[in-house]
């Protein structure tokens, strides 16, 4: 049973932690080589389908290494578990507000405030990244630990 959540919690982090890559390095960039128009009529789709996506994984992820901790009891699993878990938190307090103003309806898409708010909005995933690819390394350690 604990190698069971021991895998949930390496792939469902390192699941997260691709998208999240995914989403710096390569989406969010070409979504802004479109041009502003395009990539604020592109954003929303792709925030609410990456939501619908990461916020499973990220839990999944944090229960899963708590359930590993239950049974072999190194705190590697609790130190992932809290570093997966806080994207969320983070995702709420520090993006959602920057995503809230890019999706508001009457928001004009060509306009400079749009450009800036989407240069803001690449920036601000990194943080997730990092955590959720340390969180997956952590757990690849705990789990490879003699």
């Amino acid at each position: 049973m604990a190698e069971a959540f021991q895998a949930a919690a390496i792939l469902s982090g390192a699941l997260f932690a691709g998208a999240a890559l995914y989403i710096n390095l390569v989406e969010h960039p070409a979504r802004m080589q479109c041009g502003i128009e395009l990539a604020a009529t592109v954003f929303g789709p792709s925030y609410h389908r990456a939501t619908m996506m990461q916020v499973p994984l990220a839990l999944l992820a944090a229960i899963s290494a708590v359930c590993s901790w239950w049974f072999d009891h190194s705190m590697l699993w609790i130190a992932g578990a809290l570093l997966i878990f806080a994207v969320i938190p983070y995702t709420l307090i520090a993006i959602l507000p920057t995503n809230n103003r890019l999706l508001r309806p009457s928001r004009d898409r060509k306009s400079r405030e749009t450009h800036q708010l989407l240069i803001r909005w690449g920036r601000l995933p990194a943080l997730r990244t990092v955590a959720s690819l340390t969180a997956t390394i952590i757990f690849l350690i705990a789990a490879l630990r003699p």
